[in-house]
């Protein structure tokens, strides 16, 4: 059965490699239905403009990280796309020609309690020798649970659980990590039809050393989902039982030469070459055997045990005390007078409008971060006929103007004897924006400079947070649970997911 892929946007974050172009190729050449969207993620720290221009592509555009990581890197996409499913794809796979149609496939008529579809993938390995050892941990990925390589999501359980860790520094666990809190939701992950090809990519004799720094990721997974998360996640336990009897029984030797006990030392270092030998065949037996593998594999077997072993302790003290991710809010609103600009009483006036110091860099970085961003303003100056709606429409303009596109503006007009609902304290103006935006409120943070702020977000189920000003009375300040000196900080809280 194929489906409609206008609800689907495609995003795929990037370090500017070949295949790059590739994957593009493939995307402009696919038959079948077309994504809404393919949102191009830069995560290059700087570089010149990627060149994505492909007839046949689906619109697309590019958005850039500075270069956060591949995590970091897919919030942004997801958080970009306005559809109900976003489909990630690596930037080093290539869609087989059928893709977009199974895609459609695949996503047609799932059932509610189904956050996610995984394509399936073939890794080619050479066919007139046997694979590297390198190649055979690639191979991998065949058989991997929940890979982002090809894996769509629903926007709304992404949403739900904050995206993707970014405490997750590599492109390595943040996808599990993902897939474990999304079903933890009580949703289910599929396997659909679609398949891509993702080819052993070019890399040098060390690379065995670098992944090795996943360790300490394999640490911040057990402090999130407990013992069980490898069953949980599909994955092999590995051999980090190994890697540390060996790298002691390595300082066991050391240290008793060190301590003058020859024969003691001798048996620790026999322990350590035995196991630095069986790990170096297991590697080797299945591989080319040839010069230039054989040697690598015989280096590198000495050293990952060590270092396999301080990246777990790395691990184990960095994330010793680490809490539940929460991620970033999918909508922060902010008061405008006092808050967002210096309160001038009924201004009816755009040439008055002074923003707060800060005001729009803060708003940047959240726009930055893929965060919408919205005004909720009580306006009781319209109800009492000092200023007209169209003023106060205008000075709304004027600080879109200074401080950047908003995404959605609410306004109540009414006076305080008026009794509406969306006056706050009420949470009418809240509630409003987030149905606009299609957000639940308790992905939304309202921040203002007032008790009734704080008190209409959480009537509408928001979290608040309180910048007092000299107006704000104490009462409030003291009533208010998260508060903020300045308005700068209360966005870095927000973006350091304290909210």
């Amino acid at each position: 059965m194929t489906g409609d892929l206008r609800a689907c946007t495609v995003v795929v974050p990037t370090i500017g490699r070949p295949s790059l172009g590739v994957l593009l190729d493939a995307l402009a050449a696919g038959r079948g239905p077309r994504p809404a969207e393919i949102v191009l993620v830069d995560d290059r720290p700087s570089g010149a403009p990627l060149q994505a221009e492909r007839a046949g592509l689906p619109p697309f555009r590019v958005v850039c990280t500075g270069g956060r990581g591949p995590a970091a890197a897919r919030n942004l996409g997801w958080r970009a796309a306005r559809t109900d499913w976003v489909a990630f794809l690596d930037d080093d796979v290539v869609p087989d020609p059928d893709w977009y149609e199974r895609l459609a496939g695949d996503l047609a008529a799932l059932p509610a309690d189904v956050a996610g579809s995984q394509g399936r993938v073939r890794v080619p390995l050479p066919e007139h020798r046997r694979p590297t050892d390198w190649e055979r941990g690639t191979a991998g990925l065949a058989t991997s649970s929940w890979i982002t390589a090809d894996l769509a999501y629903r926007r709304a359980a992404l949403a739900a659980v904050g995206g993707f860790d970014e405490r997750f520094p590599r492109a390595f666990r943040e996808d599990s990590d993902l897939a474990l809190r999304v079903m933890d939701t009580g949703s289910r992950l599929t396997r659909g039809e679609r398949w891509i090809t993702h080819p052993v990519r070019p890399t040098d004799r060390w690379v065995s050393l670098r992944v090795q720094a996943g360790n300490a990721d394999d640490v911040l997974m057990r402090r999130l989902h407990g013992r069980t998360w490898r069953e949980r996640a599909d994955t092999a336990v590995g051999r980090r039982p190994g890697h540390l009897a060996v790298t002691a029984a390595a300082l066991a030797a050391l240290g008793l030469a060190a301590a003058g006990r020859p024969r003691a030392a001798a048996a620790a270092a026999a322990g350590w070459v035995a196991g630095t030998a069986e790990f170096a065949w297991a590697r080797i037996a299945p591989g080319p055997r040839d010069r230039a593998e054989v040697t690598t594999m015989l280096t590198t077997s000495a050293l990952i045990p060590p270092l396999a072993t301080w990246h777990f302790l790395r691990g184990a003290v960095r994330h010793r005390a680490v809490t539940r991710w929460r991620g970033l809010p999918y909508l922060v609103l902010f008061d405008r007078d006092g808050t967002l600009v210096h309160d001038e009483p009924y201004n009816g006036d755009p040439a008055k409008v002074r923003p707060v110091e800060g005001a729009r860099e803060a708003l940047d970085a959240l726009r930055a971060r893929g965060v919408r961003i919205g005004l909720v303003t009580n306006q009781s100056g319209v109800g009492r006929g000092l200023i007209t709606r169209e003023q106060a429409d205008a000075v709304n303009a004027r600080v879109a103007e200074l401080l950047g596109p908003l995404d959605t503006v609410q306004v109540c007009p009414h006076a305080p004897e008026d009794g509406c609902g969306c006056r706050k304290p009420a949470p009418g103006m809240v509630k409003a924006a987030c149905t606009e935006l299609d957000v639940e409120p308790a992905r939304c943070v309202v921040i203002g400079d007032i008790g009734a702020d704080v008190e209409a977000a959480a009537a509408a189920g928001a979290h608040g947070i309180l910048v007092p000003t000299p107006v704000t009375r104490p009462q409030e300040v003291a009533a208010a649970a998260h508060r903020a000196p300045t308005l700068t900080e209360a966005v870095d809280d927000v973006l350091a997911g304290t909210w």
